[in-house]
């Protein structure tokens, strides 16, 4: 039996605003503006008035109910990041061979990794901080999607091929994800 609507809110929080031009969400908060485009999801999505945002689906089929949640998460993820950001933080490990990371314009340049000789590069997505403190790679930004990118990107960059990755543990690994940026 299939359900006759699925709706879901979001309260919007003080200081923060979100306006829709058709499907386009637009966010904005103290730490910049976010915005997206759902125009190829299969959803409606309404502001009822300043402070809270609807999205549903009528007659839905598995998809379209699965999709209300996923644009729900969405926009809550950008409300988030433009009130308080996001900060990934990776530790830098090596055994033998010191590793050392520099970033570069929107690359991150991981040098001496294994005793490698040259450099291994990792892309920074969109508008993201990368910062090198001794130890910790720190990534942070407003966008959920574009940090966490980034943390891959550096991470699966010192990935280790065709050695046991429980003996050889170097490389570069995520070990907290925060809201709010420093």
């Amino acid at each position: 039996m299939r359900l006759t609507e699925i709706s879901r809110t979001i309260k919007v929080p003080y200081g923060v605003d979100v306006t829709l031009d058709k499907r386009k969400v637009t966010v904005k908060g103290a730490k910049g503006i976010l915005t997206r485009d759902f125009s190829y999801v299969p959803v409606s999505i309404e502001a009822e008035d300043a402070k809270t945002v609807r999205i549903w689906a009528e007659w839905p089929r598995k998809k379209e109910a699965s999709l209300v949640g996923t644009v729900h998460s969405h926009i809550q993820n950008m409300i988030t990041g433009v009130e308080k950001g996001f900060l990934y933080k990776l530790k830098i490990v090596f055994s033998h061979f010191p590793i050392s990371v520099k970033v570069q314009d929107k690359t991150v340049l991981i040098e001496n990794f294994t005793g490698e000789r040259r450099a291994r590069v990792a892309k920074i997505i969109g508008d993201v901080k990368v910062k090198v403190e001794s130890e910790d790679v720190i990534v942070e930004g407003i966008n959920l999607e574009d940090v966490s990118q980034t943390a891959a990107n550096i991470e699966q960059a010192t990935k280790v091929k065709k050695k046991d990755p429980r003996v050889f543990l170097d490389g570069i690994y995520v070990y907290e994800r925060n809201e709010g940026m420093e």
